[in-house]
């Protein structure tokens, strides 16, 4: 496995909202590079960025967010992924990210979707992203206990949230390993790493856990707009050794006949930690779009 680079964030700071939230975010890379927002994984925070060895040569200014209730952003009860949408928006305008792109992670998929139905950002890039699990097409392909899940948020959501309020730091990073594919163990496991994961999940749960619950509802239900409708270009990235249940059964191949202007690319050799391993053509592919 080659060496991922790991780099804590060169720059930390918060951006008042209109109804008097602040989100958190993280950057890494040249100011004057091209903004890129990262939506992360699930329970994981803006001290997890990504591709700090090549941001410079990639010409590309990372922005890491904490989603409303996670690290150190103000909480939002009842959210939407519009909402996350309209967060964007303010960002965007706020500090002037002139050309947004967007990289969403795992969980992150359907907030970076978000933001491209609502036009907030010019191209998209899905890494090991999450499927509209609740999607016909996508739910008969379900693991059992996947499909379980999906269907209690759809019939009873507030115990499904009240469920996944269930989670911890230490339970969700032996989530992760549990479910991964070796190659993807030996990325979050090697030391550096590991101590850069399991701090952004301790941040994440930093205020308790209903910012993670109110995200995995979000993930597991009905997306409130269609992907058939997004006009940006979208890439989607997949590991063919990816072993997680959560994110795409048939690695994307349904979600991108879904989008008028998709490319989807499956890394033979890679799992689900790819936004690590293949960052610079990640990168480079977004920018080109």
């Amino acid at each position: 496995m080659k060496t991922i680079e790991m780099q804590t964030p060169e720059r930390q700071g918060t951006t008042a909202l209109p109804d008097g939230r602040v989100l958190s975010w993280s950057e890494w890379g040249p100011l004057t590079g091209r903004p890129v927002l990262l939506c992360p994984g699930a329970a994981t925070s803006r001290w997890l960025g990504f591709g700090s060895a090549v941001l410079a040569e990639t010409g590309v200014r990372l922005i890491s967010v904490d989603r409303p209730g996670l690290g150190a952003s103000t909480p939002m009860p009842r959210r939407s992924l519009l909402d996350w949408a309209t967060d964007v928006r303010h960002l965007r305008l706020s500090r002037a990210l002139n050309g947004l792109r967007v990289v969403g992670f795992s969980q992150g998929a359907p907030f970076a979707l978000a933001c491209a139905a609502t036009q907030e950002v010019e191209a998209v890039a899905l890494v090991s992203g999450g499927d509209e699990l609740a999607h016909p097409a996508i739910r008969a392909l379900l693991h059992p206990d996947v499909a379980k899940l999906v269907d209690l948020t759809a019939t009873e959501p507030a115990q499904a949230e009240a469920f996944f309020a269930g989670m911890s730091a230490q339970m969700m990073w032996d989530m992760v390993i549990g479910m991964s594919h070796e190659a993807d163990r030996a990325v979050y496991t090697e030391p550096r790493f590991a101590e850069a994961y399991r701090r952004a999940l301790d941040e994440a749960f930093s205020q308790g856990t209903a910012g993670y619950a109110r995200d995995t509802v979000l993930a597991m239900s009905r997306w409130p707009f269609k992907p058939e409708s997004i006009s940006v270009p979208v890439d989607l990235w997949y590991g063919a050794l990816d072993t997680s249940p959560v994110h795409s059964p048939d690695h994307g191949q349904t979600l991108a006949a879904r989008l008028p202007m998709a490319r989807r690319r499956v890394e033979p050799d890679a799992g689900g930690a790819l936004l690590w391993t293949h960052a610079e053509p990640i990168l480079t592919s977004l920018l080109a779009r």
